[in-house]
């Protein structure tokens, strides 16, 4: 008789380690850390390792998005000397009548498709190319991610200079070539909004390429050498070897860049701000306005919570797409 049986047919103590019939060790009661079953002694402390990253997200994040939401449902303005008001959803009624705020929506969203899809594209083929065993590779990687490494500020400022109707680099070029000059890019209804979504591709894409390229170096490069030998081309083994495996980071990369560009504001407000005649009033340059040029605080609040809404009814679409698509596969 061993000593652990002995201990069962005695009654035992909670904790300590008992035999079945056939033999086998098991543990019976409450362990001696007292937390039960599935408890870990080191989850209380893991709570604290997580409080210094997670106090500024609430503080920065979750703290201004919940005051911003309370904000919309009142009459708040700047320069008033009675207090502010509870209205309910008056500034979302006002706002479903504002034609001006719904087109701002609209080239908000031709603004965003306009420079994600070309920024990806081209990301793409850089990407691609950067993934290739040239010479000067390092450098050539180093010098495609300085549009990425200069604030929007600067690149908005470096644009109007190329594109100003009388000195610019881009009006000087077609002088040169006889295609006229003279051209009010950022001030022309038709030009200016084309000429911006240029500035965004090209200030943009070089962090869809880093991500691409980050992409397609995990690629395995035996599934590319096995595809050669089969007598696949170029184009065949991108569709059926690179595209496979880049495609979650293209999607992850892709969702990424149309809220980013969505809420774009530095680069339109330098260029444009908004101008000329609103051709370039995104969204948050509207709510921009409404609240720091006309001091309606409680209007701008609601124009946020249209926004976010808008973005985050787009982020569970996209959620469970992927969702039904892990259970497809």
């Amino acid at each position: 008789m061993t000593w652990t049986t002995a201990t069962a047919r005695s009654g035992g103590t909670a904790g300590e380690e008992h035999t079945d019939e056939a033999g086998k060790p098991r543990t019976t009661g409450r362990n001696r850390s007292g937390g039960g079953p599935g408890h870990r002694p080191g989850d209380h402390g893991a709570w604290f390792l997580v409080l210094p990253a997670l106090i500024p997200i609430l503080v920065l994040s979750v703290g201004p998005l919940l005051y911003g939401i309370a904000l919309a449902f009142t009459d708040a303005q700047s320069g008033r000397t009675r207090p502010t008001q509870w209205v309910g959803g008056l500034n979302f009624q006002d706002l479903l009548h504002d034609t001006l705020f719904w087109e701002s929506f609209r080239i908000g969203l031709v603004w965003a498709v306009g420079v994600t899809v070309p920024q990806f594209v081209l990301a793409l083929g850089l990407a691609l190319l950067l993934d290739q065993h040239l010479r000067f590779r390092r450098l050539a990687r180093a010098l495609a991610i300085i549009p990425w490494a200069m604030p929007e500020v600067v690149v908005g400022i470096m644009w109007r200079l190329v594109y100003h109707p009388d000195a610019g680099v881009l009006n000087e070029t077609l002088r040169d070539l006889g295609l006229g000059g003279g051209r009010p890019w950022l001030t022309g209804l038709v030009t200016a909004l084309p000429a911006v979504i240029l500035v965004g591709v090209w200030a943009g894409m070089p962090q869809t390429t880093v991500t691409l390229l980050a992409g397609l170096q995990n690629t395995p490069r035996e599934l590319h050498e096995a595809a050669a030998l089969d007598g696949a081309g170029a184009w065949r083994r991108f569709c059926t070897v690179t595209w496979p495996a880049l495609r979650p980071v293209a999607l992850a990369i892709t969702a990424l860049n149309l809220i980013w560009n969505f809420n774009a504001f530095a680069l339109v407000y330098v260029l444009t701000s908004g101008g000329p005649g609103g051709r370039t009033r995104l969204p948050m340059l509207f709510a921009y306005e409404e609240a720091f040029r006309y001091g309606q605080f409680g209007y701008a609040a609601a124009m946020g919570c249209v926004m976010v809404a808008a973005i985050s009814l787009a982020l569970a679409l996209r959620l469970v797409a992927r969702l039904r698509g892990g259970q497809d596969r």
